[in-house]
């Protein structure tokens, strides 16, 4: 694999689906719909198999776990363009954005008023999911791992949070939010700079996230932390007739 497959797999470790199943290299998610990378046919390296029986194989897995067939493909690679050939579309209608940059960059070297939690707050959750209380979905993709989860107070309120996942010597940086009452107040930098000596003594050396390519905002936000793009991924989703449901 190069580079850029081998880091997508270091993504999908610190990002756990519920169910995982492969077909060769192929992995293939599951995880209640939460989120497009956890539920989604993550197409690098060899199937094994032609691609076109590949993406039977997901059609077939993403009917049992009842999500629809997506993969996962790093942008210009072979096996983009062989599910491009078989049919298979760019999912522009992916709320999230099809089509995401995946930036690396230096840990941050810490903020002594955001800690590093060992498990999450209710605040934390409320700002990174949006209620209190996850799902079990949500609780397993969020806390299976090496994680940590940072936590900006200001005066008894959950104001920011991020989750931080650290798989070999990557940091994952990811669900970075800051509530809308206290931005611009150097809230998000101070977690992402918290997440670096957390990460640093578990191995990490360098810092992975993921910002889908139509989010200006956020480009430039972590363009001014020093992050720069490695690669992107796309999602692709059956054209017409293209992934046919076998049980009905």
């Amino acid at each position: 694999m190069d580079s850029s497959e081998t880091l997508e797999l270091r993504c999908a470790d610190a990002w756990p689906a519920v169910t995982v199943d492969k077909i060769g290299d192929w992995r293939l998610r599951a995880a209640g719909g939460f989120t497009g990378r956890a539920n989604s046919a993550l197409a690098v390296g060899d199937p094994g198999v032609p691609v076109e029986s590949a993406l039977t194989a997901v059609c077939d897995f993403a009917h049992a776990h009842g999500i629809p067939p997506v993969a996962h493909t790093v942008v210009g690679s072979a096996n983009e363009r062989a599910i491009a050939a078989a049919g298979w579309v760019p999912n522009t209608g992916h709320a999230a954005g099809h089509l995401v940059s995946v930036l690396t960059g230096p840990l941050g070297t810490g903020a002594d008023e955001v800690p590093v939690l060992a498990a999450p707050t209710a605040g934390w959750w409320e700002l990174t999911v949006g209620r209190e209380e996850p799902t079990d979905a949500e609780r397993h993709v969020l806390t299976t791992g090496e994680i940590g989860y940072a936590v900006a107070e200001v005066m008894g309120v959950t104001a920011g949070a991020v989750r931080a996942a650290v798989v070999d010597d990557v940091l994952h940086i990811a669900r970075l939010a800051v509530r809308p009452g206290y931005r611009r107040r150097g809230l998000a930098s101070a977690l992402m700079a918290a997440c670096g000596p957390w990460a640093a003594e578990r191995g990490a050396a360098r810092a992975v996230l993921q910002v889908a390519v139509d989010n200006a905002g956020a480009l430039a936000f972590y363009d001014r932390l020093g992050f720069t793009e490695h690669h992107r991924y796309r999602y692709w989703v059956p054209g017409p007739r293209a992934c046919e449901d076998r049980s009905l």
